[in-house]
């Protein structure tokens, strides 16, 4: 099986600006990847001499894409999505769908729904084959307590394809039935959110990060914990466990060793660990026991994380950040002792 304790970088890839989000296509090392410049990569990241091929369209940051069949999903600061066809490169559609910045894409297991957050403070679920608009899910404050304008940052599907997550700036998480689109639960992780009186007189932090477990049983929950450093999020990376439809808090995972927001999630298949990523002005990638809630490796990552895709067997992350793509291995043990010997 797939261990920690073999994480290895096998490639770094380095790419100009901020890269926000990435898709990988089954079975490849062919990515997606949203980029700073508005534009969307294709290239096969372990080619001896990678070429990325650029897919123009957007007009800002693209922060979400995803892929559904043999069309690639994308999303933008400029409020947008796109769908695009993976072989040709060429645009199928483009909807405006939200007034704000879109923050976050996620796609159901079976392809068939795109959900979209934004800043505007609406969750959007879409058909994935014609672009036509499902739910309109509406369950989060426009202001934060503190009078400011509040963010919807993050949002995850469960495995079983039936329950929504998502998350905002202050800490409030809302679990919804994909089918209905009804709000069936809440988590709160008022902890994530700071408010800052005299530096910047800004609410700042937020969720940042969803997953649900591989039986859609608990909801792992992202961000940063309190921050003393405004400037430069000087504050504990911070994931909170959740039995979501108990509404019991499982674990709190927080310390000291690295700093800066929680940008990913992701489950081992049987539950094995939890793995988070993301960094303040650096970056790090943690795996922590689910039964003991205890950390197994923390590690720095060559850049602040933004995204990753986590391999079916758990053996690989590819994942992107600031000017890079870096993908690491978990060998199995077994194969560790052989490549040693």
């Amino acid at each position: 099986m797939s261990n920690p304790q073999n994480l290895k970088v096998v490639k770094e890839q380095q790419q100009t600006g901020i890269l926000f989000s990435l898709a990988r296509v089954p079975g490849e090392s062919r990515l997606f990847v949203g980029a700073s410049d508005a534009n969307i990569y294709d290239l096969d990241v372990m080619a001896e001499k990678p070429e990325p091929a650029a897919l123009s369209g957007h007009e800002s940051y693209v922060t979400g894409t995803v892929l559904a069949g043999d069309q690639l999903i994308s999303s933008a600061y400029d409020g947008r999505l796109m769908w695009w066809d993976i072989e040709t490169r060429q645009t199928i559609r483009s909807v405006p769908a939200h007034q704000r910045w879109i923050r976050e894409l996620a796609v159901t297991p079976d392809g068939r729904q795109v959900i979209s957050v934004a800043d505007d403070m609406v969750c959007r679920v879409w058909d994935a084959a014609d672009g036509s608009l499902l739910h309109e899910l509406r369950g989060h404050a426009p202001q934060t307590p503190h009078h400011f304008p509040s963010m919807l940052y993050t949002c995850a599907v469960s495995p079983d394809g039936r329950f929504l997550a998502t998350g905002d700036r202050v800490g409030h998480n809302v679990i919804w039935e994909l089918k209905t689109g009804q709000s069936i639960a809440t988590v709160e992780t008022p902890t994530m959110y700071t408010w800052d009186p005299k530096q910047r007189i800004h609410s700042i932090g937020g969720v940042r990060s969803l997953a649900f477990s591989p039986d859609s049983t608990y909801l792992a929950v992202g961000g940063i914990g309190q921050i003393g450093n405004i400037d430069h999020l000087g504050g504990p990376a911070r994931v909170e466990v959740f039995d979501w439809k108990k509404n019991e808090r499982t674990y709190e995972l927080a310390d000291d060793k690295f700093k800066g927001l929680v940008e990913r999630l992701a489950f081992h298949p049987n539950s094995d660990w939890l793995l988070a990523a993301g960094g303040d002005h650096g970056g790090f990638i943690q795996f922590y026991d689910l039964e003991t809630g205890k950390a197994i490796r923390q590690e720095k990552a060559p850049m602040h994380v933004h995204d990753l895709a986590l391999s079916p067997q758990a053996d690989e992350i590819y994942a992107v950040g600031h000017g890079k793509i870096v993908v690491w291995q978990l060998a199995a043990e077994a194969e560790a002792a052989a490549a040693a010997g």
